[in-house]
């Protein structure tokens, strides 16, 4: 017998393989095998007959039985084609790593035919945790169930929920625990021993029997789709497999993304918005011409004061991301004609830079709007802040959570020591499940200027996560230049449909998903001049297949030990197949050092 096997490798073909005799191997058995000079663990994805003496034959079983059932791995065949990733890495990164020692018997994993298939729920509103942990417990019964969290702490707190909850085991498949433990809990599974299993992103295959019930924690949440193949997000995997089984599938965010608010608007989804979150007092401050030198506005200096007065707790958020360039006198960030999204400024060439299309200008002297002549990068750090804090506070005890100011520590205290506490976004998370009596915006503009075209659905997330979290009778106060912009005026009045309406209109006009979908392909090679040359050539490829709007190839970052180049595309939803054989041919081209080719379909963000 002949088997293909993949490997975790940057290649887009199977390896074949002889099966010695007395060896039994399926589709979906990890097996050892010669590749190179080493033995390496792969998956095998089909097998014929055949005995090629010519082929190096496999090494043995990384398993005793397959780790996949025919129908998931097709659903990984369908994963790596569509984010256009090696399907050997793709199914590296979703399966737990394959025990080093002796074996344990494991059981064939369950295939059953799919059911009739129900449109996903999208849950919101303030208490779409708690409708969610009721349906799974009236579904548990009868039914598998597989939940799938943003980040490994929020994965752990949902297995002891659950666990407690329902009363009975709940196994964990994320990389927080021991990779021994995920694979005993992958087979615990496997065998009906645990009928509930929760992780992360590399949780999305557990055999969990289908029907089953399956939740996606946080849909829009950025770490659903983290570096490296296969470079998709969760949501599309899980609603791709809720569809192919027959099982039902739960979506839960505060603010949904872009993406799943359309398909809810086109029926595809059932939105189900009760119970929304009880809000606090938002104050929106314009600070145009007034934030260069003080972080403190004289409302929230006020703010600050009658919270401490009544022994509550501050919270001040600081956003240091952002490069591109604004007015400091009327708010105007310069954006691309072309893209519609902020330019990243330069300060060391003083020019200003489209992410998308590459356009470059040099950058003004004075605004285009108002021709006033305060045009710079505006930004708080979180030291500058404290400072400030500390001399305007003097008996309140500030504390400063960030990477640098060792946020370890910070959260092993909960804040319950600070009065003032002066961080980054992830400091809201330290407040479970909530805290300050006020939380500040020293800015959020920084990240409406992102040059993204995310830009306004990221601001209104964070502003959106922090009215949840502000203690009840507590206040939001958000210093901006932006005072009228959709994003943070929908936050303030609690208006999500407001919000997706505008960000919607915007992104139709553009062409940005859903409307059609990106792809950056990215070129790199030892010499600059051969990764331009095939940068071109690929450019020119990519103009003769019609429908897509290609974008020039344009330098990526300045590091002449990697230079590289990127083509940015737009295109229908037929994206991934269309470019499926131009890049296989085009990556063949890379023997002889001539260059490597990477692919981001429909990235997160273009920074």
């Amino acid at each position: 017998m002949i088997v293909d096997v993949v490997f975790d490798a940057p290649v887009f073909h199977p390896f074949s393989y002889r099966v010695p005799p007395g060896l039994t191997v399926t589709p979906g058995h990890r097996v050892r095998a010669p590749l190179g000079s080493q033995a390496r663990v792969g998956l095998v994805v089909a097998t014929r007959e055949g005995d090629d003496e010519k082929l190096r034959p496999i090494i043995g079983v990384a398993e005793s039985g397959p780790i996949l059932s025919p129908s998931r791995l097709e659903l990984t065949r369908w994963i790596a084609a569509e984010s256009l990733s090696s399907w050997g890495s793709t199914v590296t990164a979703l399966l737990p790593p394959a025990p080093r020692t002796a074996m344990e018997n494991m059981p064939a994993p369950p295939d059953r035919a799919p059911g009739a298939s129900e449109r996903p729920f999208l849950l919101t509103g303030g208490d779409r945790e708690q409708r969610l942990l009721a349906r799974l417990a009236e579904e548990a019964d009868g039914r598998g169930v597989l939940l799938v969290a943003p980040e490994i702490d929020a994965a752990a707190a949902w297995a002891d929920r659950l666990s407690a909850t329902l009363k009975v085991p709940v196994v964990r498949l994320d990389s927080g625990i021991r990779e021994r433990e995920r694979w005993r809990a992958w087979m615990a599974l496997a065998r009906g021993a645990a009928r509930i299993g929760v992780g992360t992103r590399s949780a999305l295959l557990a055999p969990v029997p289908a029907p089953a019930t399956l939740a996606l924690l946080d849909e829009n949440d950025p770490a659903h789709k983290p570096p490296g193949p296969p470079r998709i997000h969760s949501r599309d995997v899980i609603v791709e497999r809720a569809r192919r089984e027959g099982s039902l599938l739960y979506l839960t965010a505060a603010t949904p993304s872009v993406e799943s608010w359309w398909l809810s608007d086109e029926g595809e989804f059932h939105r189900s918005e009760n119970g929304p979150s009880v809000w606090p007092r938002v104050s929106v401050v314009d600070v145009r011409g007034t934030l260069r030198t003080q972080p403190l506005s004289p409302l929230l200096r006020q703010a600050m004061k009658e919270t401490l007065s009544a022994r509550g707790t501050v919270l001040l958020l600081v956003t240091r991301i952002g490069s591109a360039m604004a007015c400091g006198e009327c708010g105007f960030v310069l954006r691309c004609p072309d893209c519609g999204i902020a330019m990243a400024f330069s300060r060391t060439r003083r020019e200003l830079a489209c992410r998308l299309c590459r356009r470059g200008d040099p950058a003004p002297e004075t605004c285009p709007h108002c021709r006033g002549r305060q045009l710079t990068p505006l930004g708080w750090g979180t030291e500058r802040v404290e400072q400030a804090v500390r001399a305007e506070f003097r008996r309140s005890r500030v504390i400063r959570d960030d990477a640098e100011s060792g946020r370890r520590r910070a959260r092993a205290m909960n804040h319950g020591g600070a009065d003032v506490v002066v961080g980054t976004r992830a400091a809201l998370k330290a407040f479970v499940p909530r805290g300050p009596s006020l939380i500040g915006f020293i800015t959020p503009d920084p990240i409406l200027r992102l040059p993204d075209f995310r830009a306004g659905e990221r601001a209104f997330s964070l502003l959106w996560a922090a009215a949840e979290k502000v203690a009840e009778g507590g206040r939001v106060v958000i210093q901006t230049q932006h005072p009228t912009h959709y994003a943070i005026r929908a936050a303030a009045d609690q208006d999500l449909a407001g919000f997706y309406k505008q960000e919607i209109g915007f992104r139709s006009e553009l062409g940005y998903p859903p409307f059609r979908r990106l792809c950056l392909i990215t070129v790199r090679s030892r010499a600059d001049g051969t990764a331009k040359r095939l940068a071109l050539e690929l450019e020119q490829e990519l103009r003769g297949l019609g429908g897509l709007t290609v974008y020039p190839p344009a330098p990526l970052g300045r590091s002449p030990r990697a230079p590289r180049r990127q083509i940015v595309l737009k295109g229908g939803n037929d994206l991934p197949a269309l470019l499926s054989s131009l890049l296989g041919s085009a990556r063949q081209r890379r023997s002889g050092g001539r260059g490597i080719i990477e692919v981001e379909m429909d990235p997160v963000d273009l920074v």
